[in-house]
């Protein structure tokens, strides 16, 4: 099976290691905590498209590797899943509302994303087979 995805007008292999923390890394990620962050992050991904190859949360922060899709940005992902997790979160567990959660702040504004590519140097000798294929088919045009 092929790693792209495909869309209409689009073949696509965008994967991110996504990193973040509750506010002030507080160790509270885990039993019922920790089980509604999962199903909130599965659930939000599902809903925009984007597959969960792997996630693992840890008492004090979130390692995700997800697929998201060219017409969806980072930011724009991240901000969703970490906004509505938050708010449900904070809804079924109320006494994270209290000290330290001032208001409906789960999360740090932060986080941090790195891509997952294929591997460079395959990239780079199928770049080099795409130039050397180009001037082929143009030897083979101009024969015609």
């Amino acid at each position: 099976m092929s790693h792209f995805r495909k869309l209409s007008h689009t073949i696509w292999h965008c994967q991110y290691h996504i990193v973040w923390t509750p506010k002030y890394r507080y160790r509270v990620l885990s039993g019922e905590i920790a089980d509604e962050v999962d199903g909130c992050i599965r659930v939000f991904s599902e809903q925009q498209k984007c597959e969960i190859d792997e996630m693992n949360i840890q008492v004090d922060h979130v390692h995700l590797l997800v697929m998201i899709p060219p017409k969806i940005s980072v930011s724009n992902y991240v901000g969703t899943v970490k906004g509505r997790t938050a708010i449900r979160v904070l809804n079924r567990f109320r006494h994270l509302k209290q000290k330290p959660y001032w208001g409906n702040h789960f999360w740090t504004k932060g986080y941090c994303v790195d891509t997952v590519g294929l591997d460079s140097e395959m990239i780079r000798k199928y770049i080099k087979y795409q130039e050397a294929k180009e001037r082929r088919e143009e030897q083979q045009r101009s024969l015609f």
